[in-house]
């Protein structure tokens, strides 16, 4: 096979088929066997959720390599550049690496057909072991059960992240569906990180941990979350024996988010050290964890781009995490209303979405996001004016964003598709 260029690379993998010929879990354990289990040994955090399970990635990485651990990052989807998906000590795989392994895996014939997903995860084990790295953030890529990353054997700590409605047609139409693909990550020997749920969602969760035989199993508690005022633009909150955590995160929902990070650390540094003679005293630790939780960056998830003029970005691309949304901006903001900029794919359920934005609406601007699967913005801006509130679509980023040049006192905020945050993200840095 000739050899591919980096580019050359990354399209050939960013084109095999969204889903594979057999189950993603089927296809990466094929894949890994043949590839002699580089997954070996590797000391494993795997999280699956339907929101929030990128941000407890990221809280996570900022906290072991605060830790002075060596952390391996795999998270899907990318935003702006490929080799965000494959991250050690916050660096992105380089386009070196990615070339000689791309064209190691795509020369391969595994007798069975790979999606981008399978073999970005091949690559992303393959390198955190050659990386020899301390601790590996395995991120879910669609549900639990079935998913490629479930092939990694049985993790050192297990996290399930929120659980909503998304992508039913394939993990089911009832939140107790979701929740027992998301479950099937679940598996006996691991510890277990579970954020707050629904009764429906928990309940399933809970079982599929007495099956599993779990031995430990921490849920967080939003009751025990006391929120304190912000300092110096930071959120900041107190949880059991852990007062004043500051974090640059914004939104309400960071709070469980960085919570469940935090418990998830604990539970890993046990396993870690257990047994090892140099073991950092506990204070040592505890500090790693705030130091981590504070530092955490998650680029388009509730970003702040500008001050003034005023304009966020969030990849909230579901009703869930447009609720959360919601919720973030009546607490940061109260009693402000706000121009809106939505790019949402077809299969999504953007009418919730748009109901819950409602409220706090002046007017939307739509932009069709670059994707086969996305809702035109025409369409788009047809459902919103239906529900009585100003929408237009646009044909350019360029014709939608603020001008940056310029004061504004109004508020801009665009939401949707990652892929869509990921336009926007791309967008500036071309513009700035």
């Amino acid at each position: 096979m000739q050899t591919l260029t980096y580019e050359e690379t990354v399209t050939a993998i960013e084109n095999k088929r969204r889903f594979g010929n057999l189950k993603g879990v089927e296809i990466s354990k094929i894949m890994l066997e043949q590839l002699g289990h580089p997954e070996k040994d590797l000391r494993i955090i795997h999280i699956a959720g339907t929101n929030g399970k990128g941000s407890v990635s990221a809280f996570l990485r900022s906290v072991f390599e605060c830790a002075g651990l060596k952390t391996g990052m795999f998270t899907s989807p990318h935003l702006v550049d490929f080799r965000e998906r494959i991250q050690v000590q916050g660096d992105m795989i380089s386009k070196e690496d990615t070339m000689r392994l791309g064209n190691r895996l795509l020369s391969m014939d595994f007798g069975v057909y790979p999606t981008m997903f399978d073999y970005c995860l091949a690559m992303a084990l393959l390198y955190f072991k050659e990386q020899q790295c301390d601790v590996v953030i395995l991120e879910t890529g669609l549900g639990g059960t079935y998913d490629s990353t479930n092939a990694c054997g049985v993790p050192d700590v297990t996290v399930i992240a929120k659980i909503g409605f998304d992508h039913m047609a394939i993990l089911g139409d009832t939140l107790a569906k979701i929740a027992a693909e998301k479950a099937g990550i679940i598996k006996h020997g691991t510890a277990l990180v579970l954020e707050s749920q629904e009764k429906e969602a928990m309940d399933v969760l809970k079982q599929a941990a007495e099956r599993a035989d779990i031995k430990t199993t921490k849920v967080v508690n939003w009751d025990e979350i006391k929120i304190l005022p912000q300092k110096d633009g930071k959120q900041c909150f107190s949880y059991a024996g852990y007062d004043a955590v500051t974090m640059k995160m914004l939104g309400v929902h960071q709070y469980e988010n960085a919570v469940a990070a935090m418990l998830a650390a604990e539970l890993f540094f046990e396993k870690y050290f257990a047994g090892k003679k140099n073991v950092p005293e506990l204070k040592a630790l505890q500090h790693a964890i705030r130091e981590g939780i504070d530092r955490t960056q998650w680029m388009g998830r509730m970003e702040l781009v500008s001050n003034d003029p005023f304009f966020l970005m969030d990849g909230a691309h579901n009703s869930n995490g447009v609720e959360a949304l919601k919720k973030s901006l009546e607490t940061m903001y109260p009693d402000e209303k706000f121009h809106f900029i939505m790019g949402v794919m077809a299969d999504k359920d953007y009418g919730e979405m748009i109901r819950e934005l409602l409220p706090l609406a002046l007017d939307f601007k739509t932009v069709t996001v670059e994707s086969e699967r996305a809702l035109q913005g025409e369409a788009l801006a047809d459902c919103i004016r239906a529900k009585g509130i100003p929408a237009e679509a646009y044909q350019k980023l360029a014709d939608v964003l603020p001008d940056f040049s310029k004061s504004s006192a109004e508020k801009t905020v665009a939401f949707g598709s990652l892929y869509f945050i990921g336009e926007i993200e791309a967008f500036l840095r071309g513009k700035q």
